[in-house]
């Protein structure tokens, strides 16, 4: 998967310079005392904006939509409300990002009213998802709307298999609708989208292949 590239102008050129797409420890502690802005209102952007407050003089998520309960976890919106430190601005996108080799200001807009304001930061997170590299599968490997691969049971939505499939069981947990061929980690729907999580698909895997070959 790829992480999906916010398409501001400037952003591009200051990637990896105040504009990082997710976070890490070596950045985090970079930030301390810092005004950070996070992109974003789903559970990622939601730790991310956690953590960072922790050292950050200030941490403002910028959320497009209305607010974040449409694609955040309750307990989530909960700590995000209690941290003193940490503000959601709704309605709002970046516009613009500005620097001469390092961030240092945001362009931000309200989408509903379209008023921009100009803000000094040199860090912004982008937790706006990702996309999975599996375009080299179209017609072959049954894939949903976003290009996630379908397996196991999200290929049994109405408990029968594909129509194309040819044995008498159903697909394993991390079957595709290719007997045999299986999938693991961020490109599988429906996934954790964790490193744990894709090791134990991973391992669960082969161990499911050692079980199609055995049959077979």
């Amino acid at each position: 998967m790829s992480y999906r590239q916010l398409r501001a102008p400037g952003c591009d050129d200051l990637t990896g310079c105040g504009v990082y797409y997710g976070s890490s420890l070596t950045e985090a502690s970079a930030c301390l005392e810092q005004d950070v802005y996070i992109v974003g209102g789903a559970n990622s952007a939601g730790q991310a904006a956690m953590y960072l407050a922790r050292g950050a003089k200030s941490v403002t998520l910028l959320v497009r939509g209305e607010s974040l309960t449409a694609s955040m976890s309750y307990y989530l919106i909960q700590q995000i409300e209690a941290a003193p430190n940490i503000t959601v601005r709704p309605r709002t996108v970046v516009e613009a990002a500005h620097g001469d080799g390092h961030l240092e200001q945001l362009t931000l807009r309200d989408v509903r009213s379209g008023a921009t304001e100009l803000v000094d930061t040199q860090w912004m997170f982008v937790f706006i998802g990702a996309a999975p590299l599996t375009d080299w599968l179209d017609g072959t490997v049954l894939r949903d709307e976003h290009g996630f691969i379908l397996a196991g049971p999200d290929l049994t939505p109405d408990g029968r298999p594909p129509a194309e499939w040819e044995l008498d069981r159903p697909p394993y947990h991390l079957e595709t609708n290719i007997p045999g061929v299986f999938v693991a980690g961020d490109a599988r729907a429906r996934s954790a989208k964790r490193v744990a999580s894709a090791v134990g698909e991973g391992a669960m895997a082969v161990m499911l292949v050692h079980r199609y070959l055995e049959q077979s």
